[in-house]
């Protein structure tokens, strides 16, 4: 065996010096592309995942409308669509972060102390 054939003990394989030198920079090119197209179609198929999955789906658009009159002191909507008290949250955003890795959290909106 030469000095530029390296050899797999017991299994007969022999890989030349130039065959490795080949085979090394197409492998992490071939890992690396397979990673950014992974990482591609992972993005693309999030954007066409619906949001609201239970809201008023019998509805053409969800909308809710609020005089700020009527709010109060202080109002907690939901944005993770998950609420049962929707669109008020209910904390149901929780247990979809903990899920999905999401960090999803409600809108809160208050009056400011005169």
């Amino acid at each position: 065996m030469s000095a530029a054939t390296y050899a797999v003990p017991s299994s007969g394989f022999r890989l030349s010096k130039e065959h490795l030198a080949v085979a090394v920079p197409v492998a992490v090119i071939a890992a690396a592309g397979g990673f950014l197209v992974s990482h591609y179609l992972n993005r693309r198929s999030c954007k066409k995942g619906q949001v609201n999955t239970c809201v008023h789906k019998d509805s053409p658009k969800v909308v809710h409308s609020f005089d700020m009159e009527d709010i109060g002191t202080k109002a907690v909507y939901c944005r993770c669509w998950k609420s049962k008290k929707f669109p008020y949250c209910d904390g149901a955003h929780t247990k979809h972060n903990e899920e999905t890795g999401d960090n999803v959290g409600p809108l809160i909106i208050k009056k400011k102390d005169a």
